[in-house]
């Protein structure tokens, strides 16, 4: 298969944790991979770690800001002719605050990017899905396990990963006439950066602090594989994947 057949994927949030991994389990899988994120050397390390670095694109911008997600795409589309996988991924926690303490500008960040950045990279990946050939293509939201039970004094993470369920279901009823299939992963505890404080002790919703069991990241980058490479009559609308014992069905 020659370069310019190989599929081509974006994955927002590629320069650490899970996005890291997703990007760097596609391209051993012979995916022509964008990585997408606000700094260039976190990006340029995930494709460094890459097997086929040729097949790495990295490209920098602030997914908050629309004009800037547009034009990301359109360098990629540039370089690659076409996007048939797009893992929106990046997304920010925002810290922990009661509801009476959360500023504008907490709520504000956390909201433009875990909702509004993913809605752009959407827009944008289904802009070209519908104009190229052959048509359609995939889109895989990181929901959160949030998307379904929150975590205690977390009000604007758990707001915007429910948000991101909404996004999924209509993107994934519009995209029915256009061979676009989408879904959404909610993870819970990979083992990242994100989540290295897990082991030591998060606030639970009694009001105690414990450590949580968290998985290996390269878990969720072997499922995120496995639906990427599902053909587009097939769908993965909603999974969970997590560690076996975090607290999560009674977590309240």
């Amino acid at each position: 298969m020659s370069a310019k057949e190989t599929p081509v994927a974006v994955i927002t949030g590629a320069g650490s944790g899970i996005g890291r991994a997703v990007a760097i389990a596609l391209n051993r899988a012979g995916w022509r991979c964008a990585l997408l994120g606000r700094r260039e050397a976190p990006l340029a390390e995930t494709a460094a770690q890459s097997p086929h670095r040729d097949r790495m694109l990295t490209v920098t911008a602030d997914l908050s800001q629309s004009g800037q997600v547009r034009d990301a795409f359109a360098q990629i589309v540039a370089q690659f002719g076409r996007i048939d996988f797009l893992f929106n991924n990046a997304g920010a926690f925002g810290g922990q605050a009661r509801v009476e303490n959360t500023t504008p500008d907490a709520w504000d960040a956390v909201i433009a990017i875990n909702l509004n950045g993913a809605f752009y990279c959407a827009r944008e990946a289904w802009r070209q899905m519908l104009v190229q050939e052959p048509k359609g293509g995939r889109i895989l939201n990181n929901g959160s396990i949030s998307a379904h039970v929150p975590r205690p004094q977390t009000i604007s993470y758990a707001v915007s990963k429910h948000a991101v369920t909404g996004l999924t279901k209509a993107l994934a009823l519009e995209g029915r006439e256009h061979g676009i299939a989408v879904g959404q992963i909610d993870i819970g505890n990979a083992a990242t950066e994100m989540t290295a404080d897990m082991s030591k002790g998060m606030l639970q919703a009694d009001g105690s602090i414990r450590p949580e069991p968290v998985m290996d990241v390269s878990h969720v980058a072997d499922m995120v594989l496995m639906i990427a490479q599902q053909p587009l009559a097939v769908n993965t609308l909603f999974t969970t994947i997590m560690a076996t014992a975090m607290p999560y069905v009674g977590r309240g």
